[in-house]
């Protein structure tokens, strides 16, 4: 209530301002304006609908994806036959005479024909490249290291099913003072016995990787995992493993999240995940 009074007082202060006056003005018709309530009812609501075409624009594109890009060419097209049939109907000399204001604006339209067209061509021959989710290629695994308190274990096992359940996580090691505490999803089969991959922590701490997440204490994403040659340092993890989140655990631990997908983690991941981490660090010092 007192926020409305608030508002219109104010809109009042604005209009007594424009005659020059301090109280409001007499023998002068004021033309009605809409209240503040409506006013900013309509940009409430011109709000919640520009997300709704934005939506709405993106997939009609998504859908008609080679129609869009043939359009350059079908403009450039029509332009081009509507010139040449111009140029055959109006009686002008078809040969292009440089004094001719016709003919200088025909050539810069022949220009911008062509420039479509080639536009188009583009378009058509370049196309974006498909993402898709990969199967990792290893075994089931879950372990759980010596010393984790079941309260621990019941909040690790959580991030894994929350992570599994609102991300493309497909694997998850967490490595907290000096030990495995988990290893779990699908990890790298033993070219021994085909058992999961044991994670060799002290091997692992010893690698760049580590130890340039540890010293900057900020996440690091490697979206392309393929791309980076660190991913040597990480044989427990399967060989297809597309994106990679090192994310650290205070100062005495490590979480190493393993994707499925190219870029599969989105920003909001990467921060659910950071906090994730302070939740774990609370709860594995404790243990």
């Amino acid at each position: 209530m007192e926020l409305s009074r608030a508002i219109v007082c104010a809109s009042l202060r604005q209009v007594y301002s424009l005659h020059g006056r301090c109280g409001p003005p007499t023998g002068a018709f004021l033309t009605p304006r809409s209240s503040p309530t409506v006013e900013v009812r309509r940009c409430c609501i011109s709000r919640a609908l520009r997300p709704r075409q934005q939506e709405w624009v993106e997939g009609w594109v998504r859908r008609n994806d080679t129609l869009v890009r043939g359009l350059p060419i079908l403009v450039g097209g029509a332009s081009l036959v509507a010139v040449l049939l111009n140029r055959a109907v109006s009686g002008i000399a078809a040969v292009a005479d440089a004094s001719s204001s016709q003919s200088r604006a025909d050539i810069l339209t022949l220009a911008l024909s062509v420039t479509d067209i080639l536009a188009g061509l583009v378009w058509l021959s370049i196309r974006p490249k498909s993402i898709s989710p990969v199967v990792p290629r290893g075994v089931e695994c879950k372990r759980v290291g010596p010393g984790v308190s079941s309260s621990a274990l019941h909040e690790l096992l959580w991030t894994w099913d929350s992570l599994t359940t609102a991300t493309c996580c497909k694997s998850l090691v967490i490595v907290y003072g000096g030990n495995c505490a988990l290893q779990i999803g699908v990890a790298a089969g033993s070219p021994e016995d085909g058992n999961a991959l044991n994670v060799d922590v002290q091997k692992f701490t010893q690698g760049s990787l580590y130890k340039s997440v540890m010293e900057s204490k900020k996440q690091s994403y490697l979206a392309n995992l393929v791309l980076y040659p660190g991913r040597s340092e990480l044989p427990f993890l399967p060989a297809n493993t597309q994106a990679l989140i090192l994310q650290p655990i205070g100062d005495k631990g490590i979480a190493i999240v393993g994707g499925d997908t190219i870029r599969g983690f989105t920003n909001i991941d990467q921060a659910w995940i950071a906090m994730i981490a302070d939740k774990l660090d609370a709860t594995l010092s404790k243990s």
